[in-house]
């Protein structure tokens, strides 16, 4: 365990960089949808804002992630520094408490006004792919690690599972925002446990149903036990229209424009299908009175 807490940034390197390797090559080799004509401007924009928050991140919190792990440890500061369980149990208990708190922070990204204006920078990219996944405004960053440090602190979880924690994190964002056919059958049997990249995708959707639905982070069963699932897109995966109505303009994947985005009008429009309803009903539980409330906006082309 001190060997890989020792080489942890290593690993933690080699687990994003292969993974954009890894699944990039699968987004050419197997797409489910063909490239956008702003695939370049994109990537740059998407990684530059990952880059910009990371900074930020480190510049006011001294201590994250592992080393926030290690300085509750030290202290004893949290309910797992407080008994004696064996390490496994204290692995899967970290696993899923703080996979609970992503799905539980996603949630008040959407719900909390406020929120939502630094949690739509990730949601107005006009296409999909595993850049969207690093897509996020920096002071979304600011509010994301301050949820998971006070996770770690309020658990007491050990180094070595958040360690764990974090490659997995990593890994799964690349991965369910990947642009890649997989077949249905395999598509079904993960998402008994684990997010797909189809089950995400549809999050991702500016239809108010869809929209607001399958939050979960690692584990798809947050989704099903707060009835937040939806299982296919009303109008198909080859018919998202990805992106937030009011910052579909183009220069929202330029960099710039993703900066300022918390700061610009927060009216809120989405798309609504006269059959919300009734996908909501065929398809599973959802907030009615979202769908009800919403104003309906025409379904037209991604500019």
């Amino acid at each position: 365990m001190e060997a890989f807490l020792k080489n942890g940034s290593q690993l933690y390197a080699f687990v994003y960089f292969g993974g954009i390797i890894v699944v990039a090559l699968l987004e050419a080799v197997m797409p489910r949808r063909a490239a956008g004509e702003l695939l370049g401007v994109r990537w740059f924009g998407n990684f530059s804002l990952t880059i910009i928050g990371a900074v930020l991140v480190r510049a006011l919190f001294p201590v994250v992630g592992v080393g926030w792990a290690v300085f509750c440890a030290e202290r004893r500061l949290g309910l797992l520094n407080q008994v004696s369980w064996p390490g496994w149990v204290e692995l899967g208990l970290t696993l899923v408490v703080i996979d609970f708190v992503y799905y539980i922070q996603h949630y008040l990204l959407h719900r909390i006004p406020v929120l939502w204006r630094l949690h739509r920078t990730h949601h107005s990219d006009l296409e999909y792919d595993f850049t969207t996944g690093v897509r996020f405004h920096p002071f979304e960053s600011v509010y994301s690690t301050a949820a998971l440090m006070g996770a770690i602190l309020a658990l007491g979880a050990p180094p070595v599972a958040v360690l764990a924690s974090q490659l997995l994190a990593v890994a799964v964002a690349l991965v369910e925002h990947a642009n890649v056919r997989i077949p249905f059958s395999l598509d079904r049997a993960l998402r008994v446990f684990v997010v797909t990249p189809d089950m995400h995708r549809i999050h991702h959707s500016q239809d108010v149903r869809e929209g607001e639905s399958n939050f979960s982070n690692t584990f798809s069963w947050w989704d099903r036990l707060f009835g937040t699932y939806v299982d296919q897109p009303a109008a198909g995966h080859d018919g998202i229209v990805f992106g937030v109505a009011e910052l579909s303009d183009r220069k929202h994947v330029t960099l710039p424009w993703m900066l300022v985005q918390p700061f610009l009008s927060a009216e809120r429009r989405q798309i609504a299908p006269p059959d919300a309803v009734v996908s909501v009903a065929h398809h599973g539980p959802r907030d009615l009175n979202v769908a009800a409330q919403s104003s309906t906006v025409p379904r037209s082309p991604r500019p």
